[in-house]
């Protein structure tokens, strides 16, 4: 296994990525059965298209994408920019749910509805620390090291860039990986009421090159 910038050719093996660790790590792929690439549209797309340089891949023993770990060097900005070109067109592909009582809604149909309302950190935290990282791997790359390796690189990116700090956000049902943060350094951040728990990071300062 080798960890490797992102190649326009890993978008697809990176969604199914995403797909099948998008229930608190686990496989979703049984949750979103008429839209299997919206897990990757919500959570991942975005990065990739606004912030490829800081994508990263870890690529299996056959070459095959098995995890991946991306960061948004500006927050606010990448909000900005969803809001006028990532989101309109998957506007027009998943329906708004937003007649269906929140009690009968499936989980594909509650993750259509932050393509319609995203889910966004709030300034107080952004403005703060600036950036943030997503990162997945399946199995096969787990227990190994990698996972440590992949936030290092997009750390060491991110602070090579002149970001003061990053955030991220845990699924209520991952259960592990606050310890895993924690290790690296994170910090929880006070809990918001309807919103994923939140961690953080101090960033060293970096003299970029001249």
């Amino acid at each position: 296994m080798r960890i490797r910038s992102f190649q326009a050719a890993d978008t697809d093996p990176l969604y199914e990525v995403c797909l099948q660790t998008f229930d608190g790590g686990a496989d979703a792929t049984r949750l979103f059965p008429a839209y299997p690439r919206l897990p990757g549209d919500v959570a991942l797309g975005a990065c990739l298209k606004f912030y490829p340089a800081l994508a990263f891949v870890l690529e299996g023993d056959r070459g095959r994408p098995i995890g991946y770990a991306v960061g948004v060097l500006d927050t606010g900005r990448f909000y900005r920019q969803c809001e006028a070109e990532w989101w309109p067109p998957l506007r027009k592909v998943y329906p708004d749910m937003a007649a269906v009582p929140a009690d009968e809604l499936t989980t594909e149909q509650r993750v259509m509805q932050s393509v319609h309302r995203p889910v966004q950190a709030p300034p107080e935290i952004w403005k703060v620390y600036p950036s943030h990282l997503h990162i997945n791997i399946l199995p096969p790359g787990q227990g190994c090291g990698y996972g440590r390796a992949l936030i290092e690189t997009v750390l060491s990116a991110l602070s090579a860039a002149g970001s003061p700090g990053v955030f991220l956000g845990l699924q209520p049902n991952n259960r592990t990986a606050a310890g895993f943060y924690e290790h690296l350094g994170f910090l929880g951040l006070p809990v918001i009421p309807g919103a994923n728990r939140r961690m953080a990071l101090k960033l060293p300062h970096q003299r970029r090159p001249q």
